[in-house]
């Protein structure tokens, strides 16, 4: 056995010790003790270029690996609508998969760690057995914004359960013409009440300390998320509803209609804020260096990052990706800080590179990106704890939240008719008669009850998607056990006359669909639904419950409806539907919506001065709960 020549063994001690010093030397910036500042400025000092620009980029599951994430030096994954990383995947799967990656991250040479974001839109939708609460425009009606942040907890401990800390919700959009394929993402078409329901940030992400520096982006640890405020700004506004559009509107009534959900969400500490696809007055926002930069950043001081959408640099130019390097030019220069690239990371990362190496873009503007997503990272405990724990598993679903949901959907329901004449309302039926009908397209269909966004980007039709419980079940579940349910999706005009109901509930409505596949201009019930309702409402005494994203057309059959409720998209908990058509609970909701007459009227909001329409903003029967 020959021994080492001396130089050699002198070599390989001297490395010995250099990874000796490596590990044991302090490292400023891993002492959660020190400031964030200095905790950010130790390791900004540290990155290369290459380093820098690997936080910038935010890279779908897809084609993330954790090679990937190392070679690389990725900063975020992101799973879009649907993508998740086995059908019905448990949690465990879920932080699995976070972990894996993040594995990947932690062995890079400074050992920054990633963070996993995830649409989180009305519970944490991408997941089977979640909660699924009701969409957003549901929840405006309610006006209440205690139960939103309430929800907000909710959700953050679904999102944790999975190992993820970081939710692109909410959407504050101020959806001005229900045409949009958005409008369910958002509250009203009152920016008033979409300020109140950015207190689901502080149940994301935990409450604002009182010595907190406004702008200054807050997460309270293990249990809560970061959160997303979008779509900055103006995305409910387009021309005709059309998504990713043009919103034409004055600079004064972009700050007083679509901006001060921004104002509200900036002042809770919102982590994230991510730009629109759409247009303001001809100029694309993420290419809008006054909006973002010069208002956002500098004006409101907003100390998070700005997060693009999904291919958003691409969609800068039409076609999309015609030029991407200048997309990156224009978007990075505008403010951008993370970029949802989402596949195809080596070219961007390539482009901005060149970029900055030939100072097309500043290594400042880079510096500032760094700096924000790395604040982000730090406030929210990522560094301390980068490595998920299964210690949540169980707040998946669980029965708590599901309570939480039915009061939700209780409170989302708003009655618009109640009866042929004010003294002989239908409403609350009877949980004791003979024989009731149940038809209609919606009335046992948990997929259509959940709308897009919903275990897949489109949603889908069925009971096969989740768990949990349809407006039939929810009826049979209530009603005396003595009376008879019939249900009959869409039964004859003579099968309706020939079996003497006491009364019937048709459930009808529009599809599931997600953004761009939702615009609509016509806004009609899907087909059989007007047939339903005429074959059943000529016959005997119905409630018609309408479950929609918006308002839509229903003016045609309102004579022949004894009583009409707009349900929206209540998520799985359809138990709270039953619990108000049977008097268990009293109608509360009142519209935050205006309901059109026709779709010629649109757009039609609550101030115009030619308002006419079927229901008004703020409509909304109320019955008194039956006491038992």
């Amino acid at each position: 056995m020959g021994g080492f020549p001396i130089p050699k063994l002198g070599f390989l001690l001297f490395c010995c010790l250099a990874v000796v010093t490596e590990s044991t030397t302090y490292l400023k910036y891993k002492d959660p003790k020190q400031p964030v500042g200095v905790r950010i400025k130790d390791l900004m000092k540290r990155m290369s270029l290459a380093e820098k620009i690997g936080q910038m980029t935010q890279i779908e599951r897809s084609v993330a690996t954790p090679d990937v994430m190392n070679k690389y030096f990725i900063g975020s994954v992101l799973s879009g609508g649907g993508s998740v990383p086995a059908p019905k995947a448990t949690p465990q799967t879920w932080i699995n998969l976070v972990n894996s990656l993040q594995k990947g991250s932690l062995s890079t040479r400074l050992g920054i760690p990633m963070m996993y974001g995830i649409d989180a839109v009305h519970g944490h939708n991408n997941v089977y057995k979640a909660t699924i609460f009701p969409h957003n425009v549901g929840l405006g009606v309610t006006r209440d914004p205690q139960l939103i942040k309430r929800i907000g907890d909710a959700t953050a401990l679904e999102v944790r359960a999975t190992g993820i800390p970081y939710v692109f919700a909410p959407c504050i959009a101020v959806c001005r013409d229900p045409r949009w394929g958005r409008c369910y993402e958002s509250y009203s078409e009152d920016p008033k009440i979409v300020q109140l329901m950015t207190e689901i940030i502080p149940g994301l992400q935990g409450e604002l300390p009182a010595s907190s520096t406004k702008g200054v982006p807050f997460v309270a640890g293990k249990k809560k998320v970061a959160a997303c405020a979008k779509h900055y700004v103006g995305d409910g506004g387009t021309t005709k509803g059309i998504n990713e559009n043009n919103t034409v509107i004055s600079w004064n009534g972009l700050l007083s209609i679509h901006m001060p959900g921004y104002f509200s969400s900036v002042s809770k500490g919102v982590a994230t804020v991510m730009v629109s696809y759409s247009s303001w007055n001809g100029k694309k926002m993420h290419a809008n260096r006054d909006l973002i930069t010069g208002f956002l950043k500098n004006k409101l001081k907003f100390r998070g990052f700005v997060i693009s959408d999904w291919q958003g640099l691409d969609r800068i130019t039409s076609p999309p990706h015609a030029n991407y390097s200048y997309s990156v030019e224009v978007g990075v220069g505008a403010g951008i800080d993370m970029v949802m690239v989402p596949f195809n990371f080596t070219e961007f990362i390539d482009d901005l590179t060149y970029q900055v190496k030939h100072n097309i873009i500043p290594m400042s503007r880079i510096d500032d990106a760094v700096k924000r997503i790395l604040r982000v990272k730090f406030v929210m405990g990522l560094f301390e704890n980068p490595i998920a724990d299964d210690s949540l598993v169980n707040q998946l679903g669980n029965q708590q939240h599901r309570e939480l949901a039915r009061e939700a959907v209780r409170k989302t329901l708003v009655l618009l008719k109640n009866g042929k004449s004010v003294d002989k309302p239908l409403l609350p039926l009877p949980k004791k008669a003979t024989k009731i009908l149940v038809a209609g397209s919606h009335a046992d269909n948990l997929g259509y009850q959940c709308g897009g966004w919903t275990i897949t980007w489109q949603g889908l039709s069925g009971n096969n998607l989740t768990s949990g419980t349809t407006i039939l079940h929810s009826i049979k579940n209530t009603v005396d056990p003595t009376t008879q349910v019939v249900y009959s999706e869409n039964p004859s005009a003579d099968f309706v006359k020939s079996n003497k109901f006491s009364y019937a509930i048709v459930v009808v409505g529009e599809p599931s669909y997600a953004e761009t596949f939702g615009d609509s201009l016509n806004l009609t019930i899907s087909e059989p639904g007007p047939s339903t309702i005429y074959d059943v409402c000529r016959s005997v005494k119905c409630v018609v419950v309408v479950i929609s994203g918006r308002p839509v057309v229903i003016q045609p059959y309102l004579s022949s409806i004894d009583a009409l409720v707009a349900a929206w998209l209540p998520g799985t908990e359809g138990q709270g539907i039953a619990d108000v058509l049977f008097g268990d609970y009293g109608f509360t909701g009142k519209l935050a919506r205006t309901w059109f007459k026709t779709v010629e009227q649109l757009p039609m909001n609550v101030g115009d001065t030619h308002y006419d329409p079927l229901f008004p903003f703020g409509f909304g029967l109320t019955t008194k709960p039956i006491k038992t």
